[in-house]
């Protein structure tokens, strides 16, 4: 059987390959008013792993529900096993990493994980599209960054429908000001190619340099993120 790639939104995917039933990130629920697949984690039946590329509720929430209908098991970062420990999945069935391991999900796959890094949402008031032209913020503190982080928090929770908000707050349950939890890209490599995973606009170019995948989901929404650096310009003009 062909391999196949089949989107769910956001930055969730589902990658059948040799055999294999695996998810790129979890999220799949959406708010009734919302375009989606029309389905929830709770619909999935069918996953032998999970691979979550950071621990922001639009890329996690529904990985606890995923691997307790399945027989999945979950690789994402350390912050990501946490809160999946907290909601209950069993410490055997997920594996931690930081970036430069190589994990064998049999059947002749294997995935490679890198460091990288998540987009500059701390520099948006508000969010803002790929085609936006973005200057400046360069030097920005840590300090500087969350004050402006909880401005954009408050402009989305004044701007949300009440629906919106009740599904952001029920979805981050759990979660803490830890953020993204440590971002990270993988690299699979299976009998019918090579597949890189980004699930957010922000990368170290020192390790992206050589990697030469066959097929690449690369993550085009927010300001890009370039060695911790916001991108000058616009994220749908940038090159390279």
């Amino acid at each position: 059987m062909a391999a196949s790639l089949d989107w769910y939104g956001c930055a969730t995917f589902r990658l059948r390959v040799a055999g294999l039933t695996i998810f790129l990130d979890a999220y799949i629920d959406r708010v009734a008013n919302a375009a989606g697949t029309g389905l929830t984690a709770d619909d999935i039946d069918e996953c032998d792993w999970t691979i979550v590329g950071h621990s922001h509720f639009d890329h996690l929430w529904g990985a606890e529900r995923i691997l307790a209908n399945t027989a999945a098991r979950l690789i994402g970062s350390y912050e990501t096993v946490r809160l999946m420990d907290s909601a209950g999945v069993p410490e055997d069935r997920m594996i931690s990493v930081a970036g430069g391991e190589t994990v064998d999900l049999g059947s002749g796959v294997t995935v490679e994980f890198f460091p990288s890094q998540h987009s500059c949402v701390w520099s948006q008031r508000q969010m803002l599209q790929s085609g936006d032209v973005c200057l400046g913020d360069l030097g920005v503190t840590w300090q500087e960054r969350q004050a402006r982080m909880a401005e954009l928090q408050t402009f989305l929770l004044t701007e949300m429908s009440p629906d919106a908000i009740s599904h952001v707050l029920g979805s981050s349950a759990g979660h803490s000001s830890r953020g993204d939890g440590g971002a990270l890209v993988a690299l699979l490599n299976t009998p019918d190619g090579s597949l890189f995973f980004q699930d957010t606009s922000g990368h170290w170019t020192g390790i992206l340099a050589d990697l030469r995948p066959d097929v690449a989901i690369v993550s085009a929404a927010g300001r890009g993120n370039i060695d911790g650096q916001p991108i000058q310009g616009s994220l749908a003009a940038r090159r390279g």
